[in-house]
C-alpha cells in the first residue's frame, strides 16, 4: 500500500480546524500530521512532520498566510492549498497566492449549510490529491526582469502566439509576460481557471507585466502589444477573416474535461493560422492540450513544451510530449525568448515533423 498523503492543517479557528481534519480522515490515503493555529505554530509542525500538502488560512494572528506561504516557498517548498473565505472566486488575495506559488485555493463555504459545507470538501480533497503530485523548487528572490526585444515583425499582423497552461500556470504565465516588450505580438491564452479569478489575474498581469493584458471578448482583433486571456467558463478560439486574426468565445461543452479548454484553442489556431503561429504548453495536470498541440505542429507550426525539471505538475507537457505535439522542450526560463525567436523565423526556418 502507498503511504498515505500526510496534511498539515493551519488555521486560526479551532471550529475549522476540526472540520477540515474531520473531511481529510475520513478519505482513504490521506492523513492529517497535525493542526496549528498560526504560521509560528504551523512552522515547528512542518519541521517536525515535514508533510506532503499544507493547507493555509489568510487571516490570522501574528503573521497573514500569504506572508507565510512566501516564506514556505522560499525557505522549504511544500505544496500548498489555500483554504480562507477570502480566497472566494475573484479575490485578489487567491490570485496573490497563486502567483506566490500555492497549488490551488478553495473557498470556505459562505454559511453553516451542509450542502456547502460537503461541496468545499469534495474540492478540498481533489485539490490536495492533486497538490501531492506537486513538484516545487526553492523560491529565490527574482533578478529585476530583463525586457525582450520586440520581434522585428512583431506588428505584421499575420502571425501570434498561443499559450495554454493549468496548475502552476498563473505564476508561469506572469513569469513570461513580466518579460515580453510593451509591443510583443499577440498572445492568446488558455489557462484553467475559475470563471470569476479571471477578471482579477487579468487586471493584476496588466498592472505587472509591460503588454495590455484583457479578457478577450468575441471579436476582439488580435493586436500587437495585447494578450487576451480565455474567459473562466467558456472556451476561447481564434479565427481569421479578410482583416485577420480575432477571438472567438464559444458556450460549446467542456473538451478535455475543461472549459475554458486548451485543445478548443490549439486546434482553432491550427486551422486558423497553420504555420503562422508558435504554440507554448505551460505546467498543468491531466492531457488537455495535447491533441489541439498536435494538430498545430501538423498544420506546420512551431510547438514549445515545459520541462519536467521546471513544472509544478508534468501532467499536460508530457502528455504533449508523448503525442510528438512538441518540437522543443525547454525549462521555463528559456521559453520566453524562445517563443519570440521562432514567431520571428515563421516562413523563414523549414518545417520538420
Amino acid at each position: 500500500m502507498p503511504r498515505p498523503i500526510r496534511v498539515v492543517v493551519v488555521d486560526d479557528s479551532s471550529l475549522m480546524r476540526e472540520m477540515l481534519s474531520a473531511i481529510l480522515e475520513a478519505e482513504p490515503g490521506i492523513e492529517v500530521a497535525g493542526t496549528a493555529r498560526d504560521p509560528y505554530e504551523a512552522r515547528e509542525l512542518i519541521k517536525a512532520t515535514n508533510p506532503d500538502v499544507i493547507t493555509l488560512d489568510v487571516e490570522m494572528p501574528r503573521m497573514d498566510g500569504l506572508s507565510f506561504l512566501e516564506k514556505i516557498m522560499t525557505l522549504r517548498p511544500t505544496p500548498v492549498v489555500m483554504v480562507s473565505s477570502l480566497t472566494r472566486e475573484g479575490s485578489d488575495a487567491a490570485v496573490k497566492a497563486l502567483e506566490l506559488g500555492a497549488v490551488d485555493c478553495v473557498a470556505k463555504p459562505a454559511g453553516s449549510e451542509g450542502h456547502g459545507i460537503e461541496e468545499m470538501a469534495g474540492e478540498l480533497v481533489s485539490k490536495i490529491r492533486i497538490a501531492a503530485t506537486a513538484r516545487l523548487t526553492m523560491r529565490r528572490p527574482a533578478p529585476t526582469a530583463k525586457t525582450l526585444p520586440t520581434p522585428r515583425r512583431a506588428g505584421s499582423g499575420t502571425r501570434f502566439i498561443a499559450i495554454g497552461a493549468s496548475t502552476g500556470g498563473v505564476e508561469r504565465i506572469r513569469d513570461v509576460l513580466t518579460v515580453m516588450p510593451p509591443d510583443c505580438p499577440p498572445i492568446v491564452i488558455t489557462q484553467h481557471m475559475g470563471p470569476s479569478y479571471v477578471p482579477s489575474f487579468a487586471a493584476r498581469l496588466d498592472k505587472l507585466t509591460p503588454p495590455s493584458v484583457q479578457l478577450a471578448t468575441h471579436g476582439a482583433r488580435l493586436m500587437q502589444g495585447v494578450v487576451y486571456i480565455a474567459p473562466g467558463d467558456r472556451h476561447l478560439a481564434v479565427a481569421k477573416d479578410h482583416q485577420g486574426f480575432h477571438c472567438r468565445i464559444e458556450d460549446t461543452p467542456p473538451v478535455s474535461g475543461h472549459r475554458p479548454s486548451v485543445d478548443v484553442l490549439f486546434q482553432s489556431v491550427a486551422a486558423a493560422a497553420g504555420p503562422n503561429a508558435v504554440g507554448v504548453i505551460l505546467s498543468g495536470m491531466g492531457r488537455d492540450g495535447a491533441s489541439g498541440m498536435l494538430a498545430m505542429r501538423e498544420a506546420g507550426a512551431y510547438t514549445i513544451g515545459e520541462t519536467e525539471a521546471s513544472c509544478v505538475v508534468y501532467g499536460m507537457p508530457r502528455a504533449a510530449r508523448e503525442a510528438g505535439a512538441v518540437a522543443v522542450e525547454l525549462p521555463l526560463a528559456q521559453i520566453p525568448a524562445e517563443m519570440l525567436r521562432a514567431f520571428d523565423a515563421i516562413g523563414e526556418r523549414p518545417r520538420t515533423m
